[in-house]
């Protein structure tokens, strides 16, 4: 048995993630956000982006209040 044959080079390459969030195993490239600047795994976010959507709509403040306006002085 080969050494190249036992081990190939997507074993080394993760090209999969499980979200932290929802718990689905998505694609690492086109699911996550890339937050650093250097390549590899390391690089892309735990949490899928329509996970961070969802997030982020949550937590925005909605209404007329959230508007902000310079004070009447």
């Amino acid at each position: 048995m080969d050494f190249k044959e036992e081990f190939e080079l997507e074993h080394f390459v993760f090209t999969e993630r499980k979200c932290r969030t929802c718990r689905l195993t998505k694609d690492l490239t086109s699911d996550f956000y890339k937050i650093r600047k250097t390549s590899g795994p390391s690089s892309y976010s735990y949490e899928c982006k329509e996970c961070t959507k969802n997030r982020i709509r949550k937590t925005r403040k909605s209404g007329k209040s959230s508007r902000w306006e310079y004070p009447d002085w």
